[in-house]
């Protein structure tokens, strides 16, 4: 199973050690390559502004994490154009797909970046210029992997001339439109061409060489080279777009050990069988074993108490017998019962959920079992399956019940928010309201829940539509639910209305809680879904285009559970190719009127900012390197000094990204005066109203400080005029500018705003 995991910086020890099998392809891939530009690679990854290009690393790795081939992607955010600097496979991995996989999400990851176009370089296949039969039958083979996406060469410039006469195979300069975009105009073009050299070849190409290619291109007349090879084939495009990979499914292969025959016990082993055979029939999923997770993800989303009175009740369970809670000490909960029977109570919430001495041992190998299919996806893999028993979504913090133990999709999103935000969207019959108490007062993880109306459905105490967070979490709570003889036309509408509100949240995951107890005749539910009713949610889940974990719930209804269950993933598989096709999700947007958005503020900064900060004003194209340096050497002083240091921040971010800061400080030897020194937001962001915040929040922690009027001073170079707009528009006016401050022609405009309350 092949995933692609993209790196952006060189800090985390997986990444280093990622980064060091990169090197040793290189080594072996490129013998003649300079070990300098083989070992400045982590450096290209943590500092933009030195190499002048935003670098990033895209690896195909094994399930085990072997590297099987890479890509460096470069883009220049001033210019708006990406460069992709080295593709290649591990030796012997050539032909097996590996280099298809990469340039598509090559291409994939520059569109994201807004690129107009990708250019890279790659030897001829014209015999005047690669005079060796064995090199130039190499050459032509790369020319049309390529032009299989799109990507020719440019004619009608000197890019392929030789920098020394003598040698041979001097590169084209190949590009490829994205499927979006036409070649640059000569002049645009001529700017470009120029960067390159100047950016990636200055101590090879002299000045004169450099000036001489950039003006054949401005004076020229540049077009791509018509199609050579593609004809003779299919396109590559749209089988590259399908899904990348089989689905990894992770099953508890010890559920069946939890099995109660009393009671009329619907949630039974026969289940996962039933499920089972029927995927084997669509050939999406290849089996992958669960790995083991320590239990510090299991106790950073349930309580302590919990989790040991399970490990112990169950040990201690009689051979053979289940317990159930029968008495529930609600009125002094610090006066805890001593018999675990009776404790029992204390812990959950209904009267059938049993402890018996195979339940911990079950529910705690689906925690790794979702886990193994989290990792899965958060090291590239599009969709996941932990396909469980016991299930896990009305097990909350500290409370166990409806049959689950511990809250399996809970604890997939909190392993996977330490990556980037994530939603959840629970599709079961029944409120998921684990999760809900889970994520309740916290706004890094949206939970949203459709399901059946708690006055007449499980479990009856939550999943109201005034249940919408609380505290950090206000807002960041959805539940949708729908009366008991719901159609299916209703149920798709709701979870329609779950998906655009889950797209205005932007998360970089999301965990999907499928329950097929919505099916018509289910045992445990009052909806009418059949096997296409489920084909339809999962292609409006997958075309969402999120990566995605899909964690199995509730599904009671033997005859139709396996079929339901096949539809909804041939579904999702429809989807999310569409989505890989033709991406539908929009850009992160403000939030809608009135409803709280995803960011996390802070003021207090590290000294890990100073590098995360160097990188995001670097990353505008707006300012130059000495700048940026002192953008970082702000945050060091602050760190060193504290307030004593004069610098204030305010920083936003977003899973854990910073998207946008402020730095400011009194004035020294006046009194209320508050000059802004910096105010920067991601070039991704901008035009957004980020910054409009960031301004509010720093005007209102200068007031804090006694601030009665805010400085800031600009350039007055037609560059900074949308700068200067943005002031005014906030309430600045120009009270002085001084010519030539900066350089000749560059004077400086000073602005102020009253900000007195």
């Amino acid at each position: 199973m092949l995933k692609i995991r993209r790196i952006r910086d060189a800090h985390v020890p997986s990444n280093r050690d990622t980064i060091a099998e990169v090197q040793a392809i290189i080594r072996a891939q490129f013998p003649e390559m300079p070990a300098g530009d083989i070992d400045k690679l982590p450096a290209q990854l943590d500092d933009p502004l030195k190499h002048r290009f935003v670098a990033e690393l895209l690896v195909a790795e094994t399930a085990e994490g072997r590297v099987r081939g890479f890509a460096i992607l470069l883009y220049a955010p001033d210019l708006r154009f990406a460069y992709l600097e080295t593709l290649s496979t591990a030796p012997g991995r050539t032909g097996r797909g590996v280099g298809a996989a990469l340039y598509q999400e090559v291409r994939e990851e520059a569109r994201t970046h807004g690129a107009r176009g990708l250019f890279f370089e790659c030897l001829p296949d014209d015999p005047a210029l690669s005079p060796n039969t064995r090199i130039r039958r190499q050459n032509e083979a790369r020319l049309k992997f390529y032009e299989r996406f799109g990507a020719r060469p440019v004619l009608g410039t000197l890019y392929e001339t030789p920098v020394d006469p003598r040698d041979t195979d001097a590169p084209y300069l190949v590009f490829d439109g994205l499927d979006r975009h036409e070649l640059p105009p000569a002049r645009e073009l001529a700017v470009i061409v120029e960067a390159i050299l100047r950016r990636k070849y200055a101590e090879v190409c002299p000045e004169d060489y450099i000036r001489k290619v950039a003006a054949s291109v401005r004076a020229g007349r540049p077009a791509l080279r018509l199609r050579r090879y593609a004809e003779a084939e299919a396109p590559a495009r749209p089988a590259a777009r399908a899904l990348p990979q089989r689905i990894p499914l992770v099953v508890n292969d010890r559920h069946d050990i939890h099995h109660v025959r009393e009671r009329g016990y619907v949630e039974a082993p026969v289940r996962v069988g039933a499920i089972l055979r029927e995927l084997a029939k669509t050939d999406l999923f290849e089996t992958v074993p669960a790995r083991s997770f320590p239990d510090r993800w299991l106790r950073e989303v349930h309580s302590g108490g919990l989790v040991e009175y399970l490990q112990q009740a169950c040990a201690e369970a009689p051979a053979g017998k289940s317990i159930y809670p029968y008495v529930f000490p609600i009125r002094n909960a610090a006066r805890r019962p001593r018999e675990r029977s009776v404790l029992a109570g204390y812990w959950c919430i209904d009267t059938f959920t049993p402890i018996h001495r195979n339940a911990y041992p079950a529910a705690r190998h689906a925690v790794d079992c979702t886990l193994t299919a989290a990792d899965a996806v958060l090291r590239g893999t599009p969709l996941a399956y932990a396909l469980v028993r016991p299930p896990g979504h009305h097990a909350e913090h500290r409370s166990f019940g409806g049959f689950c133990y511990f809250c399996n999709g809970a604890i997939a999103a909190n392993y996977l928010s330490k990556h980037g935000r994530v939603a959840i969207l629970d599709i079961d019959y029944h409120h998921g309201n684990g999760q809900q108490d889970i994520f309740y007062e916290r706004r890094d993880v949206l939970t949203v829940s459709v399901h059946g109306d708690p006055s007449y459905a499980y479990p009856y105490f939550t999943g109201f539509r005034n249940e919408k967070g609380r505290g950090a979490g206000a807002g960041f709570n959805l539940n949708l639910p729908l009366p008991e003889a719901a159609t299916p036309e209703m149920h798709r509408e709701a979870v329609a209305q779950g998906l655009r509100r889950i797209a205005r949240f932007a998360p970089d995951f999301l965990v999907l809680a499928v329950g097929f107890d919505t099916a018509k005749g289910d045992p445990t539910g009052t909806w009418a879904n059949i096997a296409r009713d489920f084909q339809q949610l999962g292609r409006m889940i997958g075309a969402a285009g999120y990566p995605c974990v899909v964690v199995q719930e509730g599904g009671y209804r033997m005859r139709t559970l396996g079929g339901n269950a096949r539809s909804f993933f041939t579904g999702l598989a429809e989807g999310i190719a569409a989505a890989r096709r033709e991406p539908t999700r929009a850009p992160r947007t403000r939030p809608a009127p009135g409803e709280a958005g995803p960011l996390v503020w802070r003021e207090s900064v590290s000294a890990e900012d100073a590098a995360r900060i160097r990188r995001l004003v670097a990353g505008t194209g707006m300012f130059t390197a000495a700048e940026v340096e002192i953008a970082a050497e702000l945050v060091a002083e602050r760190v060193a000094k504290g307030r004593a240091s004069g610098y204030e921040f305010v920083l936003a971010e977003d899973g854990g990204r910073l998207l946008g800061y402020a730095c400011y400080g009194a004035t020294p030897a006046t009194k209320g005066t508050v000059d802004l020194y910096w105010i920067v937001v991601d070039a991704a962001c901008q035009g957004r109203g980020l910054g409009r915040q960031i301004l509010a929040r720093t005007e209102a922690a200068a007031r804090a400080l006694g601030g009665r009027r805010l400085y800031v001073d600009t350039s007055g170079t037609e560059k900074y005029a949308p700068t200067r707009g943005f002031y005014r528009r906030s309430g600045f006016r120009k009270v002085a500018e001084l010519p030539d401050f900066y350089a000749e022609g560059d004077g400086k405009v000073i602005l102020a705003k009253d900000i007195a309350a």
